[in-house]
């Protein structure tokens, strides 16, 4: 609808008295009012119409393989994937409470532990500041570190793990 037919609409319904006209078209919707309590004054409220068309799944396009230099066979392949399934044979040691990790008393210290390192019940694996208080962390287990989990200075979040310790 033009302009100019909206505004000879709008005459027409001032002139004719009508209390609300509604006008509905494919893409729009007019609807004009006179408040009850200022006659002859009107409100126009117009609203387009979206027709919205159902979305259509986006082509899967394969990534181009890459050949990388060195040996890649299959045996490597399974070799890398079985390293992760190997993770649940160790345990966690977690973090009890949140705060900031770290893996040495000062910077000018050496670090708790490293991997490969043997643990007690009572060895302090790392601390953690938590509300400038400096908790001492102990792997209450017995074993060997195989995997550090969490970076010095980063923060943790309560249960998290942060070493994997092997317990045999």
């Amino acid at each position: 609808m033009k302009p100019s037919e909206i505004q000879d609409l709008i005459k027409f319904v001032a002139k004719s008295g009508v209390s609300e006209v509604e006008i509905e078209d494919k893409d729009f919707k007019i609807t004009i009012k006179t408040p009850p309590h200022k006659k002859g004054k009107l409100v126009v409220e117009t609203q387009p119409i979206v027709q919205v068309q159902a979305p259509v799944g986006a082509p899967v396009i394969a990534a181009p393989v890459q050949e990388v230099a060195g040996p890649t066979n299959v045996e490597t392949l399974a070799a890398t994937n079985g390293a992760e399934e190997d993770d649940s044979k160790y345990i966690a040691v977690k973090s009890p409470m949140i705060g900031t990790f770290y893996r040495k008393p000062s910077p000018d210290k050496p670090n708790f532990v490293n991997v490969g390192d043997d643990v007690g019940n009572d060895t302090v694996v790392c601390m953690i500041e938590a509300m400038k208080l400096f908790n001492e962390i102990e792997a209450e287990m017995t074993g060997k570190i195989v995997k550090m989990l969490v970076d010095d200075g980063s923060p943790v979040e309560y249960d998290q793990p942060l070493f994997l310790v092997d317990p045999s």
